[in-house]
């Protein structure tokens, strides 16, 4: 009960929530989530106090920290003999350069040799211990005591190492005025004794940005589980939202469709109307400005006149109808008699013209 109340309260969900995303990142968990399972986010709590924020118990947490310290301290002993191995190359490989371009004096040359012969007989005897401490054969038949007769003498290699000294300060000079100057190129102006000030700081500088770069990933970390919970509730939103307006569409849209149509329908018509309303409007217009009051009456005289004739003529034609009707009760007796009075009728129209014409002649 006791964890249920936790968990519906909203500071101990925001707690909790920030938990999982900080000490258990697999454990991506919605406040819906955390509300179902009560006694599973109380499980959560209990084991967010035994790990830490990667996730490891606080012991193996602890372990991990000293293995990393002792990774480290071997790490720095190796990088402190690996630099200075490789000045010592950089000085040799210096040396054979200069002397083809330029004259040395004999004690660079013997100090040189010195450090050549030195290191060279080291790397062999180093090369030549394993093989002796598992009473192997010698390599080429070569002992370590032959070796160390070639070392140069005493005096040289004491003189030698005073002066790899030197050099060697000098070189890590140049490369962490290098260094600096990269990191700040405003530094390469510097006097040398500004320049030793700041390389003193340099190492602080670095880890302080170092630390600076750990801290903006894990908040862009934080920022990206911040983002892809935003993500996953926008996307139940817009389903919700999407839903909500197919739900609108069904009930209110779909119901009022029917009426919409009616009055669409009838918009459509009344409109269909005042458009035929002045477009004869626009016709009687043109009339009245076409005809004078004088033109119509002369127009409506004529028409009166036109459809009087009209009448006579079709009165007319009844009649020569109803006589047309008559005659065709005869049948074919009056089509004959209609041919004969044809004939007849032909005869006698040459006759008159020919009377006509001889007439003519006689006057």
């Amino acid at each position: 009960m006791a964890s249920r109340d936790f968990c519906s309260s909203g500071e101990g969900m925001e707690i909790l929530q920030q938990t999982c995303s900080k000490q258990l990142p697999p454990c991506n968990l919605s406040e819906e989530d955390l509300l179902q399972n009560p006694y599973f986010s109380k499980l959560l709590l209990s084991l967010s106090q035994h790990v830490d924020q990667s996730g490891l118990s606080l012991t193996l947490a602890k372990e991990q920290a000293q293995a990393w310290k002792e990774v480290r301290l071997h790490k720095t002993t190796w990088l402190r003999s690996e630099i200075l191995q490789r000045i010592i190359q950089e000085l040799l490989v210096d040396y054979y350069v200069k002397t083809q371009d330029t004259n040395l004096t004999s004690e660079d040359k013997k100090f040189h040799e010195t450090l050549e012969q030195r290191l060279l007989v080291t790397e062999l005897t180093q090369l030549l211990g394993p093989n002796q401490e598992r009473e192997m054969p010698p390599l080429l038949g070569v002992e370590k005591a032959d070796l160390l007769e070639l070392m140069p003498p005493s005096e040289d290699f004491v003189w030698m190492r005073a002066r790899l000294q030197l050099e060697v300060e000098e070189q890590l000079k140049k490369k962490c005025f290098t260094l600096l100057c990269y990191h700040d190129p405003n530094s390469d102006a510097d006097s040398e004794t500004l320049k030793a000030a700041k390389v003193w700081k340099l190492a602080e500088v670095l880890v302080d940005e170092k630390q600076q770069c750990q801290d903006a990933k894990s908040q862009q970390k934080e920022q990206v589980v911040l983002l892809e919970k935003k993500s996953a509730t926008y996307s139940q939103v817009l389903l919700r939202c999407l839903a909500l307006l197919q739900r609108l569409l069904q009930e209110h849209r779909l119901k009022t469709q029917s009426e919409l149509d009616r009055i669409n329908a009838q918009y459509l018509e009344i409109k269909c109307s005042a458009m035929i309303l002045k477009l004869r409007m626009e016709e009687l217009k043109i009339l009245s400005d076409t005809y004078t009051a004088e033109k119509v009456e002369v127009h409506r005289l004529i028409r009166d006149r036109l459809e009087g004739a009209i009448r006579l003529q079709e009165q007319d034609m009844e009649k020569s109808r109803q006589v047309l009707n008559t005659y065709e009760v005869l049948g074919e007796e009056f089509d004959r008699l209609v041919k004969e009075y044809t004939q007849l009728k032909q005869v006698t129209e040459n006759k008159r013209w020919a009377l006509q014409e001889f007439n003519k002649a006689y006057h």
